[in-house]
């Protein structure tokens, strides 16, 4: 079966050179010495200023919320993985949903201003496939009305805009290091803040709250282990060449799917893109579930990024979000990863084609 990602692995001689060092020092967890390079050469390479370590995804987004203290209410997309909204709930803030644009599926900057009342704290954008929110106009939104601003950057690794990373909005942002992303540690993420002030609070945070015997604070321990960073500091210098792989796979198939009745995500003219995913917008559910059904029956395994839009999910009490509730129904995203058989992208048009009796 052919998946719609593949985890990539390096040469496992590769990563057994970074297992004798942990087994030189017997340094496993902990933030150890291989964590310690890791988040630097991580900040180095996605020019943030500060940046820390943490053991997914989810758990990052969840250290955001609560080293900025938010209460009430925080509006968030319908358009994500679970984990978004998740972590508004298990912090114990409401989300309130914002639907999004039709050209890159991220959340609709011009309709937030209606949706912020005397309860709202903050905005907590996705960047969707890896696809920058307008974080120019979010942030003249959040500023006029004291808000702080939590980017979920789990897909956007690597991603500039007008060549500063896309990390370096918001107050805090979040990346996933989770095997299935372009950059991976197995499992795993980060939280970036240029504030000194916070990325101190997230530090202990992350840590049980403590330093030795010294206690600060509340925390949990949101630590990731040296295996993972041993993968991660495998993978970065390739990243590069994840990036141009995946960019003239996504070349192939708008090659071959240009004169099929789809739509694609634009992308920005003024951003450095990572190419993380290729996603196909249907003209109706129907034919997407028609497509993706005889892709499966022919070993090709699709996801449908993301569905059901969040605001339908039976916890969340969402308000209609339509753009998004048409995206999640008719958008199919269609394997794409490193290693890929460049044939692929041409035996998959041709079998989306079949499907659309075209």
């Amino acid at each position: 079966m052919i998946n719609v990602t593949k985890t990539f692995l390096p040469p496992a001689e590769e990563y057994n050179e970074y297992l004798k060092k942990i087994w030189e020092t017997h340094w496993v967890t902990n933030q150890g010495p291989l964590c310690e390079e890791l988040e630097l050469k991580l900040k180095k390479y996605l020019g943030v200023k500060n940046l820390l370590l943490v053991s997914n995804g989810t758990i990052a987004l969840q250290l955001a919320i609560k080293a900025l203290d938010l209460k009430g209410e925080i509006i968030t997309t319908p358009y994500s993985y679970v984990a978004t909204v998740n972590s508004i709930i298990w912090e114990n803030c409401t989300p309130v949903f914002c639907d999004i644009e039709d050209k890159t599926f991220c959340m609709d900057a011009e309709k937030i201003e209606k949706l912020i009342t005397d309860k709202t704290s903050a905005i907590m954008p996705t960047h969707v496939y890896g696809f920058p929110c307008d974080v120019n106009r979010i942030k003249d939104i959040a500023d006029k009305n004291s808000l702080k601003i939590i980017y979920d950057g789990a897909q956007s690794f690597g991603v500039k805009v007008n060549d500063t990373s896309v990390y370096n909005f918001g107050d805090i942002s979040t990346i996933s290091f989770h095997a299935t992303k372009l950059f991976h540690t197995i499992e795993g993420g980060a939280v970036i803040t240029d504030d000194d002030a916070l990325a101190e609070k997230l530090f202990l945070y992350r840590a049980f709250g403590h330093m030795d015997d010294d206690y600060y604070s509340v925390g949990i321990n949101a630590r990731t282990s040296e295996f993972n960073a041993a993968m991660g500091l495998c993978n970065l210098h390739r990243v590069m060449g994840f990036i141009e792989e995946r960019k003239r796979l996504n070349l192939l198939y708008k090659k071959f799917l240009k004169d099929l009745p789809l739509k694609f995500p634009e992308i920005p003219s003024d951003i450095f893109y990572n190419y993380s995913y290729f996603p196909v917008f249907f003209q109706t559910e129907e034919i997407m579930l028609e497509v993706k059904d005889l892709l499966f029956k022919n070993g090709i395994n699709t996801r449908r990024y993301f569905y059901p839009s969040l605001n339908t999910l039976a916890f969340t009490y969402g308000e209609s979000c339509p753009v998004s509730e048409s995206a999640a129904n008719n958008v199919l995203c269609l394997p794409i990863y490193n290693e890929m058989d460049s044939g692929l992208p041409e035996k998959i048009s041709s079998l989306i084609s079949q499907a659309l009796n075209l």
